[in-house]
This record gives C-alpha cells, sequence and structure tokens, in this order.
C-alpha cells in the first residue's frame, strides 16, 4: 500500500494533506528524533568515538578524552614475562601515586593475568583509588606457535578472547579492547613467528603470498571484533599493529575495527604515519600504542636521560598537533608511551642469572634514532632501557623495587598537565557539542 501521494495540496499522507513547511517540520523532527536517540545511546557507552569536521575525537564516560598513558608491565628485577603482575596489588603503593604525579589518564597491558578474579581487582584499584583508566590487549596467541589460518588454532584464540571480554566487561575501569600487538611481524619482512598453510605455499610470489596472509590474519581480528561488540558493545575495539604495513589491507577487511593503536618507532619523528593512517582508514581514528626512547647511549656506553626526554618531548608534541581540532590531520586520538620502567630481563630472556644484571648490550637497530646509530655494529637499541622510571636492587619495606624517575619523566609530567592541554580539551567539546 502506498503511503505517501501526490495532490495539489502537496502530499498527503494517510489521507492527511500536508505543505511543504510541515514536510520540513517533519524532517525536522525526524532528524531531532534520530539525534535523541544516538545520544541516548551514547551515554550507554562506556567509550566511542565521534567524527567532526576538524578530526575525530575519543569519548569515555561522555566526554573528550586524549589519550595519555604509560605502557604498564613493572617487572621486577630478576623476573620476566612470567611473572604476573596482577597478583601484586602491593606495587601500586609506590607506583599509584608516581603515576598520578605524571599526569597519566590510562595504562596499558597487554593481555589478562593468569588469576582473572586478580587482574579484576587490580584494574578496580587503579580505577577507584587512583582514578586511572585500563587498555585491555590480547596477544591473539603470538607466542604460543600461531597459525592465523588453521581453523584449531582460530578456535583456540577466539576462546581465549571472548572468555577474557566476559570475565572484565563489568570492570568500569576498562575503557577499551586491544587486539593484537605486532602480530604483523609474523607475516612481514620481520620474521617473528612466522607460520603459513598449505595453500599458502602455493602462491609462488612472496610479496602475493604475505598479501594473502595479511588478508587471512586481518579478516581474523575483524571477526573477533564483531564477536566482541556482541557481548560488550559499550566500548570501542581497537586493532593493534607493528608500525604501518599492512594496513592497506586492513582498511579494506576490518569493518568493525572503531580505531587503531599503532607502535611506532621511528626516531625522534613519527614521520608521514598520519598520511598514512588517513590513506588506509580515512573515516577512523588511531592511537600511538608505543612511542619513546631508550635511556641508554650505546656510542658513549653510559645511561643519557637527556636523550630520551629530548625524543619523547618531540614525539608527543606532533601527537598533540595532529589530535581533532589540531593544525595536523586530526586523526589521532593520544599516546601511550613505552614504558613505566626498566625491564632487566630482555636482553638474554633464557638466562636466569642475567635478569639480575642490567645489560648495556644492543638489541636491534634502528636509524631514527640517530645519536647513537654509529655504535658498533650500528646495534644502538637497548631493550632493558626504555623506561621513563628507573628501578634499583634495592628494595623499600614492602619489597618492591625502588624507583627513580628519568628526565623524561618530568617532561612528560609537564606536557600533560599544562593549561595547553586543558584548553586542547576543552576544544574537542566545542568540536562536538
Amino acid at each position: 500500500m502506498t503511503l505517501f501521494m501526490k495532490s495539489k495540496l502537496g502530499i498527503k499522507v494517510l489521507g492527511f494533506g500536508f505543505t511543504r513547511r510541515a514536510i520540513a517540520l517533519l524532517a525536522f523532527l525526524l532528524a531531532f528524533s534520530h539525534f535523541f536517540s544516538w545520544a541516548k545511546s551514547a551515554q550507554k557507552k562506556i567509550s566511542y568515538i565521534k567524527d567532526t569536521p576538524r578530526g575525530c575525537v575519543l569519548y569515555v564516560y561522555g566526554q573528550p578524552f586524549i589519550i595519555k598513558g604509560v605502557v604498564y608491565q613493572p617487572i621486577p628485577v630478576g623476573k620476566n614475562w612470567d611473572y604476573d603482575i596482577f597478583s601484586h596489588p602491593e606495587i601500586l603503593k609506590i607506583d599509584g601515586p608516581l603515576l598520578n604525579e605524571l599526569g597519566i589518564n590510562v595504562v596499558r597491558f597487554y593481555q589478562p593475568g593468569k588469576d582473572i578474579e586478580a587482574t579484576k581487582r587490580f584494574i578496580d584499584i587503579l580505577y577507584k583509588k587512583y582514578g586511572i583508566y585500563t587498555i585491555m590487549g590480547h596477544w591473539l596467541g603470538f607466542w604460543d606457535n600461531p597459525n592465523y589460518g588453521d581453523p584449531a588454532f582460530r578456535e583456540y584464540v577466539k576462546s581465549s578472547v571472548l572468555n577474557m571480554v566476559r570475565a572484565l566487561k563489568d570492570s568500569p575501569g576498562i575503557i577499551m579492547w586491544v587486539l593484537g600487538n605486532e602480530n604483523n611481524y609474523s607475516f612481514g619482512p620481520e620474521n617473528v613467528n612466522p607460520w603459513i598453510t598449505q595453500d599458502l605455499l602455493k602462491i609462488r610470489d612472496p610479496a602475493e603470498r604475505r598479501r594473502r596472509q595479511a588478508e587471512i590474519y586481518y579478516s581474523f581480528v575483524d571477526y573477533l571484533a564483531k564477536e566482541i561488540k556482541k557481548i560488550d558493545p559499550s566500548r570501542v575495539v581497537a586493532l593493534g599493529n607493528g608500525g604501518t604495513r599492512g594496513l592497506d589491507v586492513a582498511g579494506k577487511v576490518c569493518k568493525n575495527i572503531d580505531l587503531l593503536g599503532l607502535n611506532l618507532f621511528t626516531g625522534k619523528s613519527f614521520g608521514h604515519v598520519w598520511r598514512d593512517v588517513a590513506n588506509a582508514f580515512p573515516d577512523r581514528p588511531f592511537f600511538v600504542m608505543e612511542f619513546g626512547a631508550d635511556a641508554f647511549d650505546s656510542l658513549k656506553k653510559e645511561e643519557n636521560d637527556e636523550i630520551q626526554a629530548e625524543y619523547i618531548r618531540c614525539l608527543w608534541r606532533e601527537i598533540e598537533r595532529n589530535l581533532a581540532g589540531g593544525t595536523g590531520k586530526g586523526n589521532v586520538v593520544g599516546g601511550i608511551v613505552f614504558e613505566w620502567t626498566d625491564e632487566w630481563w630482555k636482553s638474554d630472556i633464557f638466562n636466569p642469572k642475567t635478569w639480575w644484571r642490567h645489560d648495556k648490550k644492543g638489541d636491534w637497530s634502528c636509524g631514527g634514532y640517530y645519536h647513537d646509530i654509529a655504535c658498533e655494529g650500528n646495534m644502538n637499541m637497548n631493550e632493558e632501557w626504555w623506561g621513563i622510571v628507573a628501578i634499583s636492587r634495592k628494595k623499600d619495606k614492602n619489597g618492591i623495587n625502588l624507583r627513580k624517575p628519568r628526565k623524561a619523566f618530568y617532561v612528560l609530567k609537564d606536557l600533560w598537565n599544562s593549561p595547553t592541554l586543558a584548553r586542547r580539551k576543552e576544544d574537542l567539546k566545542g568540536l562536538t557539542d
């Protein structure tokens, strides 16, 4: 049955005559109703993204939110990756006040701990006592001999991810789920935890094979994001990626991803990442999921926290310029510094004797950190020295390694607590009001 019929007076709707003015009023009321419905829905969400003519804005509990965070993995001297920090909330007695002094609003975890109830309690302490939110990630089995083309492995990862969401979705401190970290390195030239399938082996062109691997991996991530939203529609879901490699594929297949999280270690500048992301994900923002510099000068063979602080200062200023309403692309919503404290186990991960020693050898090379690239073998990146807070073998009365903030800590403290950044947040409100 036709509801709308032409007449000399305008349009009849179920027998009632409407003038052009009435039609305009009806259109306005429908638009207002749609906006009210959106606003009501947004109020139920813990986090969401809103696009504006001058960039994308992340909202948390209904307020514009600029991510100012650290990767929080404070592994004690003598321990390694297997140490479960969530089972040791006493560490927050020393770190909580320091994190507040720094001015952060969020910490990032790679994955929940072994004890999910302990993880909940830890996140609740951060949120309720210190006012610090959590970005919770999942490795997607990256360290479990991954094969993203194997149905059994995919089911294993899916079960783990969705169990995490079910267990933690009622934690008010969590504002985001992040899927993966640098998992794209498993099918890139980095060749970290590589995987293959029989069908992929039939593809003779290496570039085409990698493209197909990227399609398999990113399609799986998108599927996980879709399943997460069935359980928890209240939070944004991010794709974690090492740099920008693979984003051309991810942008085509990841329709359920709300934003990107990128690990970017490119030196004193992020280069043209803003343009690259805008090309691959033109309708979605990103946050710098890891950035920073190590505090050891491999050329002079000594600690140099002045250089670390200078790199971090330059990098954060680039992030700030590219926030919505800034002078840049407007497609970034903040950044997370790598990392909170040094990790003394990283240079020789399978030798416990070395976890008590702060190693000074280089672990990899990056020309972007030009100040010490001329060191022996150009191995200028020191995995054990990335903390903006140094730790000591000495312990306090609670058995926690003593902390000493480096210059980068105080640089970030000034930047993150500055009136300028506070005004930027107010400006974001103006963009979306």
